[in-house]
């Protein structure tokens, strides 16, 4: 399908079963792995970077495509180098632009055996696994979480341990604290030391029997935002909790401040409009990347003036997202600026919007998913390409359809 045109509901009351979270499912699986596959991993996502990863550490054939999935890229590469076995690692032409020589190259001051068979310090990778023996590395902070997260995770695998040293600024702080406790919930010692240090001790995992998958409160974003954005909407999204290891559980509060309350009940939430939405809105999202694309688009369509910073990973995403949202939201008639590739802000400057804007996804995900809401101000919006949703919520223009909205699939 090339397009889909969206209509919104005159208001929303609905239930809504999220994907589960992609954060938490990539991470158990690979620690589960390490663990033998001893436990049971129950409520696993659907999506396509869950579903790479299911086939890659099920079949292990010497060449795996990863297609677009970059946690799966990140993790797999660290994982392939202490399993026994060689390997090709690749994926889309995008893939293949998105750098990985920070945890190439972490791996490699470990002792693994990592070459690239294209570009230097970018996919496909040509590794071959076996036991590392050293067990400290340095690397900075201020780059993908997942290449910390994809080294914690091997940690407990290697013969003395890994100490981790993270020099600079640290972004998406909550993704590592996310697996650490995923990686403690199997038994891992592993914990900062100080800000900018961490270690796992040498002790193999043990799985529990089961592990239940919390639902993506990166999804549930683009339900408090279609709540934001509507005039009247009550919206129930079960298997989220209030205790949340996800960084992007922060999206409640963030909500609060656009008029939009989360009510908790006993694990699901219920968003209702509440509030007064506040005149200006500044953060940093250097621990919510993923949650940018959503507060710019409800921002602009509320009239409401931001600055959002902490943006630098976005230039390293599916797309360049600081790019990719400058022109679409300009499709709309809003004007956003760009400062140092960290800071995107929109001061209320609008041009002339397109009579019917079509908006573009550049195989990105959450472009799709954060556009689609501003159908609801705009009564009528094109999404182009939209079967990137795939990637982390394949249901999600059906679960537009369940909430009212009108979906229209051309050719």
């Amino acid at each position: 399908m090339k397009r889909i045109i969206l209509t919104p509901p005159d208001k929303i009351q609905t239930c809504i079963a999220l994907p589960s979270s992609k954060s938490i499912c990539n991470r158990a699986l690979i620690i589960n792995a390490l663990a033998q596959n001893s436990a049971k991993l129950e409520n696993l996502s659907d999506c396509d970077d869950t579903r790479v990863m299911i086939q890659a550490l099920q079949n292990m054939p010497s060449v795996i495509d990863i297609g677009a999935a970059g946690t799966a890229m990140r993790f797999l590469t660290a994982f392939l180098s202490v399993h026994p076995g060689t390997h090709t690692l690749t994926g889309t032409q995008r893939m293949q632009q998105r750098p990985i020589g920070i945890l190439a190259d972490s791996l490699r001051a470990l002792g693994a055996e990592i070459s690239y068979t294209g570009n230097e310090g970018y996919p496909p990778l040509h590794i071959t696994g076996h036991a590392l023996t050293k067990h400290e590395v340095t690397l900075p902070g201020n780059v993908s979480s997942q290449y910390i997260s994809a080294l914690l995770m091997i940690g407990p695998a290697l013969k003395n341990g890994l100490t981790l040293n993270l020099t600079g600024d640290i972004i998406s702080r909550p993704y590592i604290n996310l697996t650490l406790q995923l990686m403690q919930s199997f038994v891992a010692r592993a914990s900062w030391i100080n800000d900018h240090q961490l270690r796992v001790e040498a002790h193999p995992y043990t799985a529990p029997a089961s592990y239940y998958v919390e639902s993506d409160w990166s999804a549930a974003s683009y339900w408090y935002e279609i709540c934001a954005l509507s005039p009247q909407a009550e919206i129930e999204l079960p298997g989220l909790f209030r205790e949340s290891p996800q960084g992007d559980a922060q999206v409640a509060s963030l909500f609060a401040s656009l008029g939009v309350a989360t009510h908790y009940e006993d694990n699901k939430v219920t968003l209702r409009k509440s509030g007064t939405p506040v005149s200006r809105f500044t953060y940093n999202f250097i621990d919510q990347p993923d949650l940018a694309q959503t507060f710019v688009v409800t921002c602009a369509l509320m009239n409401i003036p931001f600055r959002f910073e902490g943006l630098q990973s976005l230039k390293i995403k599916e797309t360049d997202r600081m790019a990719a949202l400058i022109n679409e939201m300009r499709k709309l008639g809003y004007v956003l600026e760009e400062t140092d590739g960290r800071i995107l802000a929109w001061e209320g400057k609008r041009c002339t919007p397109d009579a019917a804007p079509c908006i573009d996804t550049y195989e990105d995900h959450r472009m799709a998913m954060a556009f689609a809401p501003a159908c609801i101000p705009l009564k009528r919006l094109t999404i182009n390409h939209p079967q990137v949703v795939s990637k982390s919520y394949p249901h999600y223009w059906t679960d537009l359809q369940s909430a009212g909205f009108i979906v229209k699939e051309e050719d």
